[in-house]
């Protein structure tokens, strides 16, 4: 376990951030135009790095650019077109790359949506906006990450993690019937052990990948769920539940943390069952390296990489 930080449940995104200057910083915020993404975007603008807004409506997530360039008085907040569930859009984002990236915050998500949907290239869609998107942009943009010199990639999990593993002879519920939730719990899932396969594979090239839960927040997330349904006094503000990803994404107090998974600011602890009451810590399926490794692999053949 790391060593306790002087953060928690409570702390902002600018909180982790107050006195860092990531001046000279490039960073790619997933889905930075809505919910906790914008102050991800917001907190790194502030610090002072160059932050780019991957989003699927580059027109809208523009204004909230506009907005955030206003606000924190960073001119260097820019947008480009992201579809994590078009793989060709994923490989036109990383073609058109070319900066050392200093950060890579994999934040964009869908949740439990109500019918059983497919990507392009027949994946389930949970599966392939969550993980496979995200799989398929970190590997194309290994390069710039590694002339970082010190990169961290940062993917954004959750407690629904809890729900279930991958589901590896039947990822895109083709026999098992669909389940809003085990198709959400297996794609966080997949998140946490995108961060395993990188620590296992990528440490040569400098660069780090942790994962974390955010938190419950009121966002547009929840619209397929009928809304948030935390009871209100663990439900955080969007800048409380930046926090964790802005402190993995550039905290000098997590230099070095390789693999980890977090939660309210600290690393959180292995559970062996799905707790009842209050859900937190993570299963050890999610830190698994054998997993990390057969996921890696499925991954390479669904984005047509073999490697």
């Amino acid at each position: 376990m790391t060593d306790q930080l002087p953060f928690g449940f409570s702390t902002t995104a600018s909180e982790v951030l107050s006195g860092i200057d990531l001046t000279g910083k490039t960073m790619i915020v997933t889905g930075g135009a809505s919910g906790i993404g914008i102050e991800t975007v917001k907190s790194l603008a502030a610090a002072g790095a160059s932050v780019t807004i991957a989003a699927r409506r580059p027109g809208a997530a523009e204004d909230v650019a506009q907005a955030l360039r206003t606000e924190t008085g960073n001119p260097k907040i820019e947008v480009r077109a992201l579809d994590l569930s078009d793989l060709k859009s994923v490989r036109a984002f990383v073609t058109d790359w070319d900066k050392p990236v200093h950060a890579l915050v994999n934040n964009a998500g869908i949740m439990m949506l109500p019918e059983l949907e497919r990507s392009a290239e027949g994946c389930e869609m949970q599966f392939a906006t969550n993980f496979l998107g995200h799989f398929a942009l970190t590997l194309g943009l290994r390069q710039h990450l590694a002339k970082a010199q010190g990169a961290r990639v940062v993917s954004v999990s959750s407690t629904g993690s809890l729900f279930g593993p991958v589901f590896w002879d039947d990822p895109h519920f083709r026999f098992i019937p669909y389940n809003p939730l085990l198709a959400y719990a297996q794609s966080k899932t997949a998140c946490i052990l995108l961060s395993i396969g990188i620590r296992d594979r990528w440490a040569s090239d400098g660069i780090v990948s942790n994962a974390l839960n955010p938190g419950a927040i009121a966002t547009n997330l929840q619209r397929h769920t009928g809304g948030l349904r935390t009871p209100e006094h663990l439900r955080k503000t969007p800048e409380q539940g930046a926090s964790t990803s802005v402190l993995l994404a550039a905290s000098p107090l997590v230099e070095g943390i390789n693999g980890r998974y977090f939660d309210n600011c600290q690393e959180a602890p292995l559970v062996a069952q799905r707790p009842e009451r209050k859900l937190e810590g993570v299963a050890s399926y999610a830190l698994d390296s054998a997993n990390a490794d057969r996921l890696w692999e499925m991954a390479l053949n669904l984005v047509g990489e073999h490697k």
